[in-house]
């Protein structure tokens, strides 16, 4: 059914927006429909929105037409900040510190913890972890939603890497690609592109384009993919023998889709959560909203993105590699889960650059581009959130670092190191990091080490 603009203009619908919403809806919903009901229910829309606001059809005409009427609560900070653990207090600055007590003030935060790679962030702290009753905070989440290790140990020894350095780099080279244009040359499909949002909702569709193309590609900044030495122990948790394996090691997150999600939700919840403006990154979605419920959904689906990323980056490289993956080590580090309090309670837990530490569970810490990393396995520590850190944390600023460490300098390191480096920048490098074994031992109450995970050739952004 085509319906003409004079036809609209009558209904009452004179919006270039309102239009095109109505046009879209008829054509998916009014196939088989009289002219004159459909003409008629558009100006009834037109007239009175707001009785069709929750409408499972004309909801998103109504909202076109007049948008809903946000309803706003403002709050006030608790006096003093709660008591929260503290890793690593020695190498934690102040201003970290005061971002998470400024999180601790929320009356909603039910408990706390900061990591011992803790390093200043927007509202809660990087390393920060935060226990919420009822509410999803999209900032202390992150804006990379679902930023995750991956690790992938191979069918080969880890002499493969030298004998092989060659055909590693072009691997490297024809798998990756990095930074906000950064593409791969072919176009790979994951079942994730077919998730409901991308059509349910029509700012998500609008994103999913975007999404296709970085599909299998890494950020800038501190991302990267190592072809790495994986170092494993006798009566490892990973099952495999005693040994040195080759390795694909790679930090990256939800690209340009999570920021999105983030910055469109933050936004929201500015709106309808007023809080003094110290704390306004903290705002927050209840999660019985429909606005909260559609954060939690479109965090879980950029999750998948990108651990959909990291696969298409794993398999592009063991296949340029010709070898075969044996197992697979994985987790975010920037998400919200909910999860059981020992009093039986259930809170949000958010995790903003911290490293899931359940009893049991396996996770990975890495180094800088030539400090090793670790496999870890969780203790379940409840002073930390059955957290740890996610990395050594930074010591200087990028600023720090660009103007404090040379060229020659970098090179030298990694000469000494035997680290092949493709891409990177001295902003990245291993002078810019905290010594990732005095991390490792303030927090030796949350994990165990069960692996060492050495780079050897490392991609980064140019």
């Amino acid at each position: 059914m085509k319906i003409k603009p004079k036809e609209l203009t009558a209904t009452g619908l004179t919006a270039d927006a309102a239009r095109s919403v109505a046009l879209a809806i008829v054509a998916r919903h009014c196939k088989h429909s009289e002219r004159s009901d459909v003409l008629g229910e558009l100006a009834r829309v037109a007239a009175h929105p707001e009785q069709y606001y929750r409408h499972p059809v004309w909801g998103r005409l109504a909202v076109a037409v007049r948008p809903e009427p946000v309803e706003q609560h403002s709050h006030e900070l608790l006096p003093e900040p709660g008591q929260f653990a503290v890793f690593g207090a020695e190498g934690i600055g102040h201003l970290v510190l005061e971002q998470m007590r400024m999180a601790m003030r929320l009356p909603v935060t039910v408990a706390g913890a900061l990591m011992a790679d803790g390093h200043a962030g927007y509202g809660l702290p990087i390393g920060g972890v935060l226990a919420t009753r009822g509410v999803v905070i999209p900032y202390a989440v992150g804006l990379d939603i679902g930023c995750r290790m991956q690790l992938t140990v191979l069918d080969a020894p880890a002499e493969f890497i030298d004998t092989h350095h060659d055909r590693v780099v072009d691997a490297l080279m024809a798998s990756t690609a990095f930074g906000m244009e950064g593409v791969l040359p072919s176009k790979h499909y994951h079942d994730v592109m077919d998730g409901k949002e991308f059509t349910s909702l029509p700012w998500l569709r609008a994103l999913r384009a975007k999404a296709v193309r970085q599909l299998g590609s890494s950020g800038g900044g501190n991302h990267f993919v190592d072809v790495c030495e994986v170092r494993l122990p006798a009566g490892n948790p990973l099952g495999l023998l005693e040994g040195r394996y080759v390795g694909i090691l790679s930090h990256s997150g939800s690209r340009g889709l999570g920021a999105a999600i983030a910055e469109r939700f933050t936004t929201i919840a500015k709106t309808r959560c007023r809080l003094p403006r110290v704390a306004g990154p903290f705002a927050w979605l209840e999660l019985d909203s429909e606005a909260g419920r559609e954060y939690w959904h479109c965090m879980e689906l950029a999750g998948q993105y990108a651990r959909a990323c990291h696969d298409i980056i794993h398999e592009g490289l063991w296949r340029a590699l010709r070898l075969k993956p044996l197992t697979t080590v994985a987790n975010h580090h920037n998400y919200a889960w909910i999860e059981t309090m020992p009093d039986g309670s259930e809170v949000v837990v958010h995790r903003k650059g911290a490293t899931p530490a359940h009893a049991g569970e396996l996770g990975l810490i890495p180094g800088s581009m030539t400090q090793a990393g670790y496999i870890v396995q969780g203790k379940g520590c409840h002073a930390s959130l059955c957290s740890a850190s996610h990395g050594a944390g930074r010591r200087l600023s990028r600023e720090e670092a660009r103007n404090s460490v040379s060229r020659r300098a970098l090179a030298d390191t990694l000469k000494h190191c035997s680290v092949t480096l493709i891409g990177g920048s001295t902003e990245e490098a291993p002078q810019a990091y905290k010594d990732l074994g005095e991390v490792m031992q303030a927090q030796s109450r949350l994990v165990d080490i069960v692996a060492t995970i050495v780079p050897r050739v490392v991609r980064m952004n140019d």
